[in-house]
């Protein structure tokens, strides 16, 4: 088992954009492999996007504004 490093972590957040409790979950299920956690945050993003895309939004408002002599 690796040691997993508070600098491990914000590198793999800074490049994924995942929480850091994902991050580090991620780094414990690989055994620090930084690839390889990588890799299954960004499935695991895709996978999230994929439940949401069918999503309808049937709610808000749309306006616009034009400045007078523009």
């Amino acid at each position: 088992m690796a040691t997993i490093t508070t600098q491990m972590v914000k590198e793999l957040r800074q490049a994924t954009g995942a929480g850091v409790l994902e991050c580090k979950q991620a780094l414990e299920a690989h055994n620090g492999d930084y690839e390889k956690a990588a890799l299954y945050l960004r499935e695991k993003g895709m996978a999230a996007a994929a439940k949401r895309a069918d999503r309808e939004a049937k709610e808000g408002l749309i306006g616009s504004y034009i400045h007078a002599g523009s």
